[in-house]
């Protein structure tokens, strides 16, 4: 089965600032897969777990945290219709926060940022190591989703529910190629 690979803090603000493109050629034995700037990749042929891992952490440029899972629980994520059939707003972007370990939302759901008032980041659903929620656009928000490490008891990295739409688009077409009677 597929891996995906979700690098936390990397391309932000100038910082550990890599080009993913060339981070998944250089791991072309394993077909690696960039999407987006982020530092997300989906690894069609992972092989061993720890082989790859190892080969990802030796070509990149920096340390920062890795978060690896399954294909298939990206798959399940996208079947269990986290938000529902409540459309999107413009105002609002729908999240996926990916803990580097299983932890637990302190705190009944829904949880909203700030507790108060307005909610700029609103936390709706966990499900194993995925947290999905959406927030506000607004400059206060960033500070707000740095909060979640603490909220959610492991480091996280977030991405965009349309991030993970692509995602699982790579890891399903992956799946057709391979069934018997499929070219590549």
């Amino acid at each position: 089965m597929a891996l995906v690979v979700f690098l936390r803090g990397v391309n932000v603000g100038g910082h550990r600032t890599f080009r993913p493109s060339l981070l998944a050629r250089a791991l072309s034995d394993f077909d690696v897969v960039n999407v987006g700037a982020a530092g997300t990749f989906v690894v069609r042929k992972p092989g061993p777990r720890a082989a790859f891992r190892a080969a990802l952490l030796r070509k990149l440029p920096f340390v920062t945290d890795v978060m690896l899972c399954e294909g298939r629980d990206l798959l399940r994520l996208i079947a269990s219709n986290p938000f529902g059939s409540e459309p999107s707003r413009p105002d609002v972007v729908r999240f996926v926060s990916v803990l580097a370990r299983a932890g637990r939302v302190r705190g009944s759901l829904p949880l909203t940022l700030p507790p108060r008032g307005r909610w700029l980041v609103r936390v709706i659903g966990a499900r194993q190591r995925f947290v999905v929620g959406a927030y506000r656009r607004h400059m206060k928000t960033i500070g707000y989703l740095g909060q979640l490490d603490k909220l959610l008891g492991a480091p996280a990295t977030t991405r965009n529910w349309s991030t993970i739409e692509t995602i699982v688009r790579i890891l399903r077409a992956g799946r057709r190629l391979q069934e018997p009677g499929r070219e590549p």
